[in-house]
């Protein structure tokens, strides 16, 4: 039986949790914080509202974070007390999973998590094909629903890809398209630079957001997926960049990052993606 652990129960943890429960992909998902009766009530309230929803998916709550060494896919979200993990102690906690026996790939939620996630692989304790980063994903619908406005369209017509590093990423807009027409000839030039300044603003993204983006790649790690899912990944040699985490499509399955799929993007997009990546 499919299961998905995160660690933390704040803010953004608690939103992963139900966004993941609500789509009803996993048999549990196990809410895990030091703050035991924190989760404990947080998982409850998710649990509740499964009769409104609906949905099946069992959320309990933990305090030990080794109850997370069995689970399919490992979410690294915030703690109820402390904020995001990062740093040191982040790293030592993925440590003492793997030392476990966790086996599962490390989504890394939080938006303050890339060089967290590059600490992680530097190790070399797991393979860089298990490591994703979802904040950054957010900021595809954020760009789409930024166009929809200019477009005067809907939002889930708009087609576009985001390559590079927050907070400075990169639109395609060469090969974007909104309702099957290129974005570049239905909406100014000047606007759409206008749109990649305002993108760079919104960063980072709020729990919600975050959450309806990494619910749909923790499933793609773990059933697969015919799309492609775009992510900060640990690149190598893509735009010139290695033991770097940047942002571009995925192939996702089998618990890990299948492909690393080159955007379409111009010169001068690439060229921006680069500067991007290299000053982090």
């Amino acid at each position: 039986m499919s299961s998905v652990a995160i660690l933390g129960a704040g803010s953004l943890g608690a939103a992963v949790a139900h966004k993941i429960a609500e789509r009803g992909r996993f048999h549990e998902v196990r809410l895990i914080d030091a703050a035991g009766d924190v989760a404990a009530g947080k998982a409850l309230d998710i649990q509740q509202s499964a009769p409104i929803t609906p949905f099946e998916t069992r959320v309990r709550a933990d305090r030990d974070p080794l109850a997370a060494a069995g689970a399919d896919v490992i979410v690294i979200a915030d703690a109820a007390a402390g904020g995001e993990w990062e740093s040191v102690n982040g790293a030592e906690l993925v440590d003492t999973l793997v030392r476990a026996g966790a086996a599962a790939p490390f989504v890394f939620a939080g938006p303050s998590q890339l060089a967290l996630m590059e600490a992680v692989a530097r190790t070399g304790r797991v393979k860089q094909d298990r490591l994703v980063a979802t904040a950054p994903s957010a900021m595809v619908g954020a760009a789409s629903a930024l166009v929809s406005l200019e477009w005067n369209g809907s939002a889930s017509e708009v087609s576009l890809s985001v390559a590079g590093r927050p907070p400075r990423l990169v639109i395609g807009w060469s090969s974007a398209t909104a309702g099957g027409s290129l974005i570049e000839s239905r909406v100014p030039a000047h606007r759409l630079l206008a749109i990649s300044d305002t993108l760079a603003r919104l960063w980072p993204p709020g729990p919600q957001a975050i959450a309806a983006a990494t619910a749909p790649l923790v499933e793609a790690l773990v059933f697969g997926s015919r799309r492609l899912h775009q992510a900060a990944a640990m690149l190598d040699g893509e735009f010139g960049a290695r033991a770097a985490a940047g942002m571009m499509p995925l192939e996702l399955g089998h618990g890990r990052v299948k492909r690393r799929v080159m955007p379409s993007l111009s010169p001068l997009e690439i060229g921006a993606v680069q500067t991007s990546l290299s000053n982090f």
